[in-house]
């Protein structure tokens, strides 16, 4: 479990994960030398990484939420398949290991979606698939889990949070350098700017520049991966909601509020609402479902399976020593 400053820290990373230590470190008071040292043993012992994520529906991508099943021997290789992939994320075990969840960005055109035409078809081990298009994000992304952002006061996150003077007009798309700027952001949100220079072949003024402007757009934001586990979650469960249509985007809105719930997307098909739910425990669970979820009207179906092992978050997963970390697009199976 993480104490106090160690929540703290989080909290702070979570307003602006760019935040100098100096800035941090003024506004939990500490000393920046103990903000660096903590950080550095959550990395190492926790997980911690600050991720740099595009917004799709801003960089012409589209999401999937994908759900396979397959025997419990093909189960945990075809998850790592997934995992392997430049395209996935969150990529979870669940349903006693036999049912695989995942999100899967796909690009415009035919090729985008490789892998929901060909490479999944391909895969003789998979017993049963649905791919849901993610319509519309609630919470998650840049909208973060309320478990996780408890440890400061509105003065103290007022003084972390970045002020981005936004764009007189609408941005043109994005370009190469740009492109190279998220993927280095991508698998580590805090790269030096003289790195992130070295990998779009800017000035580090201009690549400061672009990167504020890109973040006040809202193109691009900046994630927190750290295990729940460490925040005193002790069950993940994924819920598949079917609500009707007139109702959905009532339900959807009113289920922001509720704290247990850490993702919450309207999506194509049957079940219509997915959501993440960090629990303590399976009672605290069972409480949730019957009681706060039950309470709302409007769905009149409801799926949960729980989440034995999350092998992939937002970030990529870093490779093996002697291997390559680059972006990595490899064969589903």
């Amino acid at each position: 479990m993480l104490d106090e400053l160690d929540r703290a820290l989080v909290h702070a990373l979570r307003i602006d994960g760019r935040a100098p230590f100096g800035r941090v470190a003024a506004v939990l008071g500490v000393s920046p030398q103990t903000v660096a040292r903590r950080y550095r043993r959550l990395r190492a012992e926790a997980g911690l990484r600050i991720v740099g994520l595009a917004d799709p529906h801003r960089t012409g991508r589209t999401r999937w939420l994908l759900r396979l099943s397959a025997g419990p021997h093909a189960a945990q290789s075809l998850a790592q398949a997934l995992v392997r992939r430049g395209d996935t994320a969150w990529v979870k075990l669940t349903s006693g290991g036999t049912e695989i969840t995942a999100i899967v960005e796909t690009a415009p055109g035919d090729d985008g979606h490789s892998l929901l035409l060909r490479d999944i078809p391909r895969a003789a081990t998979v017993t049963a698939v649905s791919a849901h298009c993610l319509l519309h994000t609630y919470r998650g992304g840049p909208t973060v889990w309320p478990g996780s952002a408890e440890a400061l006061d509105e003065d103290q996150q007022a003084r972390l949070r970045p002020m981005f003077e936004r764009p007189a007009r609408p941005m043109a798309g994005l370009d190469d350098s740009d492109r190279a700027l998220i993927c280095a952001l991508h698998h580590d949100g805090r790269t030096a700017l003289g790195d992130l220079a070295a990998a779009t072949g800017r000035t580090p003024a201009t690549v400061a520049r672009r990167l504020a402007e890109l973040r006040a757009d809202g193109t691009v934001f900046l994630d927190v991966e750290l295990d729940p586990r460490l925040l005193g979650v002790g069950l993940q469960a994924l819920l598949w909601m079917t609500v009707a249509p007139a109702h959905l985007d009532r339900v959807a809105r009113a289920l922001t509020h509720h704290r247990e719930l850490a993702f919450v997307a309207a999506t194509t098909g049957p079940t219509n609402l997915a959501a993440t739910a960090l629990c303590a425990d399976p009672a605290d669970l069972h409480r949730y479902l019957t009681h706060h979820l039950a309470a709302l009207p409007g769905i009149t179906a409801l799926e949960s399976a729980p989440v034995l092992r999350t092998l992939k978050s937002a970030g990529p997963v870093p490779a093996p020593p002697g291997r390559p970390s680059g972006p990595q697009r490899r064969a589903f199976a």
